[in-house]
Order: structure tokens, then sequence, then C-alpha cells
């Protein structure tokens, strides 16, 4: 087996996307650069392409362990949404209500500036931006659908941003038993990341950006300011397997690799989100599903999941609750779990009835990032040099993007809006040493496991799930 053809089993992802998958030039001596990034994921590049659109003289260098878009830029859902995972309350009490509201504004915005892009710079990502439809299926659910849209509603969102669903409303957009309403927003795409991800990389290098693939950054030195009449200043490098580069500016953009980097083993923890796809399915089990504007579904359990129809007729869908790892541990034998696999696969069929012994041709998983108060942040200290972004909690897709031109403002000396919004400049405190960071995140998994049977067997909402979100998101 060729090193493109394990890369092509990460996911149904790569497995389908076009061109080749064989690693290109790695790292071979000491460089220098205007802007170094680690990590060739979407937020490392999507910094890269606003870059070089800022100014195409920037030298501009990404290094990644393995392929660009290896990690959760090309394993994921494929939600290109305006989900962010601080909830508006919590960025109000940040920074303030407007800047609250800018926020999430700008999280709409970026679902489209995705989608321009890529029509723009001829990146085909299968784009259908259908909205995200979640299902509700039992009285808690439909008191918490009720309280999300009158949130929203306090905060000046209305019906065209996010409105509450009948049970005749929600059954028109998809054939998912036992609904009692739904919610809908349409700010969502359904997108193949892979392909997005991989276009982008193959656009960058056209532009002269070097990708720096299979070189591993070792460590990443903060660079320091001078002393008048004594040190010099020194600019920021990152020590590689392949050679060192020094930069005037570097940027850490690896989010659920994050802890693997020297110093940062309690910044974000890496959590494993499992996937699945069906084989493509006929005519008539789609017709039974539904869903055939492409909207992105959930249904609204604690424990996370998350679906798309893509464009060649399959069914992806994917959740939490494989295990977190003692020691923040990424390993690729954590990318499968059997019994989380056979968990979606019941769900799915639960969920619409029409898929009950579908095949599945592919499952795969991997690691995202969370920050210990689940508060995505960007920044660029000045002092050191060095920027970064990141804890997006599975919702990075269109994050990167935002994150992306945020850096490149930051980097660029531009004064903007967007680096005004209130997840600038945050630091969310570190996380728990271990074990109690293992048996904290381990234990949330559990009480949303639970907060779901209970919920099922009583009707009433989980009153231990709402305890443990305010110990471990204040």
């Amino acid at each position: 087996m060729t090193v493109a053809d394990q890369y092509r089993r990460l996911s149904f992802w790569h497995d389908t996307v076009p061109g080749s998958l064989e690693p290109e030039t790695s790292l071979d001596g000491d460089i220098e650069a205007d802007v170094a990034i680690v990590g060739a994921g979407l937020t490392g590049m999507w910094t890269a392409y606003y870059l070089t659109k800022a100014d195409a003289d920037l030298r501009v260098v990404l290094c990644e362990r393995e392929i660009a878009g290896f990690g959760a830029s090309g394993r994921n859902g494929g939600w290109c949404s305006a989900l962010f995972p601080a909830s508006l309350p919590k960025l109000e009490r940040m920074s303030g209500r407007e800047s609250a509201i800018a926020m999430y504004r700008a999280m709409q915005q970026t679902v489209d500036e995705v989608g321009k892009v890529a029509a723009d710079e001829g990146i085909d990502c299968h784009w259908a931006k259908g909205g995200t439809i979640g299902f509700v299926r039992s009285p808690a659910q439909l008191e918490r659908a009720r309280k999300e849209v009158n949130e929203a509603r306090l905060y000046g969102f209305g019906e065209a941003d996010i409105r509450l669903l009948s049970a005749g409303e929600a059954k028109e957009f998809g054939g998912v038993s036992g609904v009692l309403g739904g919610v809908y927003t349409p700010h969502c795409a359904a997108i193949h990341p892979a392909r997005l991800a991989r276009g982008l990389a193959d656009l960058l290098r056209s532009k002269g950006v070097r990708i720096y693939e299979k070189t591993d950054v070792q460590r990443l030195e903060p660079g320091r300011p001078g002393v008048p009449g004594g040190r010099p200043a020194e600019s920021p490098r990152l020590v590689t397997s392949g050679g060192v580069i020094r930069a005037r500016r570097v940027v850490r953009a690896t989010e659920g690799y994050t802890a693997g980097l020297s110093g940062q083993h309690r910044a974000v923890v890496p959590v494993y989100s499992l996937v699945v796809a069906t084989a493509p399915l006929s005519d008539e089990v789609l017709g039974h599903v539904g869903l055939a504007t492409r909207p992105t579904f959930t249904d609204l359990r604690h424990l996370i999941i998350y679906g798309q129809r893509t464009a060649d007729g399959r069914l992806v869908f994917g959740g939490r609750g494989a295990p977190y790892h003692y020691g923040s541990a990424v390993k690729p034998s954590f990318d499968r779990v059997p019994e989380v696999f056979a968990a979606l696969r019941t769900t799915l069929a639960e969920l619409f009835p029409a898929l009950e012994g579908v095949a599945i041709s592919h499952t795969w998983g991997g690691p995202l990032g969370i920050a210990r108060d689940w508060c995505a942040s960007v920044g660029l200290d000045d002092a050191t040099g060095v920027g970064w972004a990141g804890g997006y909690v599975g919702d990075g897709l269109s994050t990167t993007n935002l994150a992306g031109r945020t850096l490149a403002d930051l980097i660029t000396g531009t004064d903007s809006e967007l680096t005004r919004l209130p997840w600038v400049g945050h630091r969310s405190p570190t996380w728990e040493p271990e074990p109690l960071r293992w048996l904290g995140v381990n234990a949330g998994l559990r009480i949303m496991s639970w907060a779901d049977r209970a919920e099922a067997r009583t009707g009433r909402p989980s009153r231990g799930r709402a305890v443990f979100d305010k110990f471990m998101r204040s």
C-alpha cells in the first residue's frame, strides 16, 4: 500500500477527493520567511490565503507533519455553519451585548465568504447552502428548541436567522421518526471538506506559498523584543524535523493536535468525534429520507450528532461518544472505535427508518480541539511574534476562515471590524492536570449520555447536564 493509499483510508472525504495524496516537498535546511505557520489545515491555509491577498510579496510557509488537510479539516461532517462554541450570553459577559451580536453576525457572513471564495477560485467542494434543521423528537428537546429561539430573539436575531418549526414543517425536510417540531437556520452549507482543503492547498501553491509536508514542528520558539543598548531583538522560530525556520511572525494552527507541541499540553484538549458514511442510496430510499436541498441535520439531544446528504446521494453521519484519552494523547488507533460506529449506525436507523439495513461504506474519526471555557480564540502577541487560533469545538469549517482573515489583519497591522471581535486576544484558562482532566472530560461524556437516556425515559429536561455545563464552561 502506498503512502497516498494510506491517506485515502483516512475518511470517505479523503477517499473521494480528486488528485494525488502523495506528500509533496519536505523542508530540507534552514530558511527565513515573513510568516511561518504550524499546520496545513484550514486555519493555516486560510491565513496564508488572506495574507497573499493582502500582500503578494510576503514569504509565507506552512509546515505540516502529514499532508495538507490531514486532520479535522478534511475529516469532519461537512458543516460550514455559523455555529460558535461560546453562547451569546457568555460573549456578552466577556465584551458586551453589541460585541456578542457582532461575533454571531460575523460567523453568518463567514459562511457566505467560504462559498464565495470556493466559487471565485474554482474549488468544487460540492457547496450546497441548505441551512441546518434540528429535529425535535421529545418534549425536553422541544423545550430546549423554544429556549434557543427565544434567546436569539433577545439579541435581535429574527425569523430570517432562526425559526421554530411545527411537526409538519419539520417533516417536510426529512423522513425522521417521532418528530414533534424543529429549529431551522439558513446559515449553513453542506460541503465536501477534503475537496475544500486540498483545493485550497493547490491554490496556495499556485500563488507561491510553500507548504512543507511530512515536516514535523518539534518546537515553536517565541521571539523576544530587544533592549536599547543591550540585548538585540530575536525573531520567533520553528524548529522542525527538516530545519529551522526564522520568521517575523509564526502562527500556531494545530487545533486538536496542539497538545503535542512543547508547552501546550494543557491549552486545548483533543476530543474524538467519529463518523460513518452509507453507500450511495437508491432513489427510492432517498425519497423516504428527504433532505433534498441538502440541509445539514441534527436533533437536540445532549450528546451531539450531525449529518448531511452528500452530493453523490449518501448520508454522512457522526457524533461524539468516543473517550478522551489520558494525557491528551492522539493516536491513529483512536480514530476507529467499533462500539461508537455501531451506535452511530443504530442511531441513524432510528432517525431514518428507511435506512434500516443499508450498507456502511466508510468509518473514520479524528480529534477536535476544546478550550477549557469552550470559547474559540484568535490572536497575535506582538511581543513574541506568535499568533494562534483554535478551540473550535468541532465547528471549524467556517470559523477557520474567520480566523484566517483575522490573523491576516493582525499580522499586517490592519485595523478592521474583525480585529475588534470579542474572541480576538481571548485567553482561555488552561485545562486541569491529569488525572483531573481525564476524569472531567470523560465524566462529561457519560453525563451527556445519561441525560439523553433520562430525558427519553421521563420526557423532562435533565438537571444534571445543566449543572455540569455550569462547571465545565465557566
